[in-house]
Formats: C-alpha cells, sequence, structure tokens
C-alpha cells in the first residue's frame, strides 16, 4: 500500500515506539512524504527534544532511522498540482496543502494522518492509524 504520511504519525513514531513506528518501519506499506515534513519536523525540533526526553545525538539518529523509511518527495513534483491542493486544503488547513498535492501528484492509496481535519476533504482517500493496523 502506497500512502502519502502525515508529519503528525512521523511525530508519533518520533515521541514512542507506537504503531505509528511500527507502520513506518514495516515492508507492507510505502510510504512518502513531502520534503516540506523535514522543515516542520527541524521547526519543532526543541519542543520535540523535550517530549522525547531524547539527546540530540539520539533524536538524530532516530529521525535519521524514520527517515529512510519514507520517501521524502522534492517539492519539484508538487509543484504542478500545488494550485488544485490549494484550492481543496487552504481553506481547511493551508499548513496541510503540500500532503494533498503530493497526493495528486503521485499514484498512491491515500493519506495517513489521525488529524480530523483532512476528513473534511473528499478528494483523498485518508487512513487513520487505527485503519492501518490490520494490515501489520
Amino acid at each position: 500500500m502506497i500512502l502519502v504520511a502525515n508529519t503528525n504519525r512521523i511525530v508519533a513514531a518520533l515521541i514512542k515506539d507506537s504503531v505509528s513506528r511500527r507502520i513506518i518501519y514495516s515492508d507492507k506499506f510505502i510510504l512518502l512524504t513531502p520534503s516540506f515534513t523535514k522543515m516542520e519536523l527541524e521547526e519543532h525540533k526543541e519542543e520535540l527534544l523535550r517530549r522525547t526526553n531524547l539527546t540530540e545525538t539520539a533524536f538524530d539518529s532516530l529521525l535519521s532511522l524514520i527517515l529512510n523509511n519514507l520517501y521524502v518527495v522534492d517539492d519539484s513534483i508538487l509543484k504542478y498540482k500545488f494550485n488544485e491542493a490549494k484550492k481543496i486544503m487552504d481553506k481547511i488547513d493551508a499548513d496541510d496543502t503540500p500532503f494533498i498535492a503530493l497526493g495528486l501528484a503521485i499514484a498512491n492509496d491515500g493519506i495517513w494522518s489521525d488529524d480530523s481535519h483532512f476528513q473534511k476533504q473528499k478528494m483523498i482517500k485518508v487512513w487513520k492509524t487505527s485503519d492501518l493496523i490490520p494490515y501489520l
């Protein structure tokens, strides 16, 4: 199954050894995320360090392991679908427009996110973590 991974699922995997981490490490899924995700994670690094209680070195190592299990898609791939994605997502949550753009740009089975606002759009199927457990 090919899914666009929302940043919140990556954060969940960073914070604790959870179902989200198992999904990311599973060979049952091909996970894509826009390069925007790296920027978001960097912006919130201090907060994530506090929440994980990891040293910066341990945090960076864990983040690297997690990102190695994802395909980080360059913005140039999303560019031609960005305006369409803006029409769909900007009024709901503009920060999530890159995920919709990626979902429109590359063939996939949907977006993996536990954020309820993704449910407000109808263009791309949304999978919650609980929906994916049976596939593990």
